[in-house]
């Protein structure tokens, strides 16, 4: 296992900034959440570590090593694909242990080893591969091929062909894509509780921030190529840096209110808030569940517009003068579409950004 650190590190694809000047270090045995918006970078990071991208500046270290110059095969990292990159013509037992063969092969031959050594090597790939198989549900599928396997069950085998390498960082590109929703629930908690038992640092790639915000010790958010904010995951979602990781993190995200400061006060529906500092207009932000509060030291009147029922809550879609508002309301609260309501904002709840730059006031 090792940490794993960016050290100002610019990736540049012709006149095109991928990566900005990225900074962020992440603890051994760790587990790691990129997360952002499609082209944000986060994908280019995780290639820069695995050593199929070189940085344009800054550096790379894993353990105690600048990797900058390291070739692929010799970073001991191991990468887990979008689209499971399996070798069709191999059985599962064959694609987890092509890559333990490689390496024991180069390793023996370059010691002009005994042949008797080539079967003890064999011997223990053979055990590590179905220790592997049998930690994932999938000895019974070692002599399948890609092609006779359900798409969880790929995912799988790209799994297992990552840790029976026993690497010391494990990157993983949006590996649960390609599931649908009940199987991604599952395969969630499995790399959950894989993490915790082997423990070795990992890296996750997604543009799913319920994913981030379930598996990650800690979340780093990008957008256009730069960090935006790293912390864990509620702290972010509570105390997000700036308007685009609190509309980024939460589903729905932060609502998001533009208003302009008279007096030292803002105000909405009927409720007035006085922002911190001095300024002629602030953003105003509050989570759509913070509205089910029952009571509150700003109530608001509000016009019911579409209501979605969600089981234990319901979604409703509000009109507060001329501004559109998400409330998470428990759905024992009758609610039609079209009829006035009065609810009620704790100033706890509320999170105020600077209306020209975006980041958020303290």
């Amino acid at each position: 296992m090792a940490a794993v650190r960016f050290r100002e590190v610019t990736k540049r694809f012709g006149e095109v900034v991928a990566l900005d000047r990225l900074t962020l270090n992440i603890k051994d045995g760790e587990f790691v959440v990129l997360v952002g918006p499609s082209g944000c970078g986060k994908t280019t990071a995780l290639r820069i570590v695995a050593g199929l991208e070189a940085v344009s500046e800054g550096e790379v270290v894993i353990g105690e090593r600048v990797v900058n110059d390291v070739p692929p095969r010799n970073r001991d990292v191991a990468m887990v694909f979008q689209s499971y990159a399996l070798y069709p013509h191999m059985t599962v037992f064959e694609n987890m242990a092509f890559g333990l063969q490689l390496r024991e092969m180069r390793s023996l031959l370059w010691r002009w080893t005994h042949p008797r050594d080539f079967a003890t090597a064999r011997r223990s790939i053979e055990e590590r591969v179905r220790k592997t198989a049998a930690m994932l549900g999938i000895e019974g599928l070692l002599h399948r091929r890609p092609r006779e396997l359900s798409g969880g069950q790929r995912q799988r085998v790209a799994l297992g062909r990552a840790i029976v390498r026993e690497p010391k960082v494990f990157l993983l590109d949006e590996p649960l894509s390609n599931l649908d929703a009940k199987l991604r629930l599952q395969t969630r908690a499995e790399l959950v509780r894989l993490h915790r038992r082997l423990g070795i640092t990992t890296i996750y790639v997604t543009h799913d921030q319920t994913e981030a915000m379930t598996m990650g010790n800690r979340i780093a958010v990008m957008n256009d190529g730069k960090l935006q904010q790293v912390g864990a995951p509620m702290d972010l979602y509570h105390h997000p840096a700036n308007v685009f990781v609190a509309s980024f993190i939460g589903s729905p995200g932060m609502n998001l209110l533009r208003l302009p400061v008279r007096n030292g006060f803002a105000s909405l529906g009927g409720a007035r808030f006085r922002p911190p500092g001095t300024c002629d207009e602030v953003v105003v932000g509050f989570r759509p569940e913070a509205l089910a509060a029952p009571a509150g030291e700003h109530p608001l009147t509000a016009i019911a517009d579409v209501v979605e029922p969600l089981g234990a809550t319901q979604m409703v879609l509000l009109r507060i003068e001329e501004h559109d508002v998400s409330a998470m309301l428990p759905s024992s609260l009758p609610v039609r579409s079209g009829e006035t309501m009065t609810l009620h904002l704790c100033e706890d709840d509320l999170r105020y950004f600077d209306a020209e730059s975006g980041n958020a006031l303290r």
